[in-house]
């Protein structure tokens, strides 16, 4: 399934997710493309913008790494409201890794769980802010569906150890996947997308 060239997608909305993946790749249907997302070959994390994507698990950690520090001021003053500060935040962090370690997959209620039993408060915008902070850090992402239900994952079980690659080589990545996937595309498009994360 030719789904590296498309960069990320979009994925809010999981099912309106699959279907724009389906009428872009040839030969495709609901079940195969919810197999691969189950399997780890389509990952599910928030990166772009504080809003879900699809990626592959090869672009996964350059594209956090160039993204994430764009993303996380614009959830500073939500944190703040939210009384998520720094402390609190890695301590979230370091539950999060040990509840999902050895291939343990939770569901955000089960997250909620564990947080809650250490003392964290996890109303749901709390919730929502801390799960993404461990997606931003590169720690978690989705993992497979049991039936319906989403889970986490340990981004490093989950996604093989790739070269790191340098900003400039990251923002090549970046701008090359966006004129494969948006063709023909013009260069304010380009420009928007280097403004953005330069």
């Amino acid at each position: 399934m030719q789904f590296h060239i498309l960069g990320a997608v979009q994925a809010q909305d999981f099912s309106a997710a699959k279907w724009a993946l389906g009428l872009r790749i040839k030969n495709s249907t609901d079940e195969n493309i919810e197999k691969v997302f189950c399997e780890g070959n389509i990952l599910r994390t928030h990166l772009m913008r504080p809003t879900w994507h699809f990626i592959v698990p090869e672009n996964i950690r350059w594209m956090l790494e160039l993204t994430a520090p764009r993303i996380k001021p614009t959830l500073a003053s939500s944190n703040r409201k939210l009384k998520l500060d720094d402390d609190l935040l890695s301590k979230s962090n370091a539950t999060i890794v040990k509840a999902l370690q050895d291939h343990t997959y939770f569901t955000r209620q089960e997250l909620k769980k564990v947080l809650t039993g250490i003392g964290i408060n996890t109303d749901v915008q709390r919730l929502a802010h801390i799960i993404i902070w461990a997606e931003l850090d590169g720690l978690i992402c989705s993992g497979p569906l049991p039936g319906k239900q989403f889970t986490y994952a340990l981004l490093e079980e989950r996604v093989k150890k790739t070269r790191k690659l340098s900003r400039k080589q990251a923002l090549i990545n970046l701008v090359t996947n966006y004129f494969k996937s948006h063709g023909p595309a013009q260069l304010k498009g380009l420009f928007l997308v280097v403004r953005t994360h330069s």
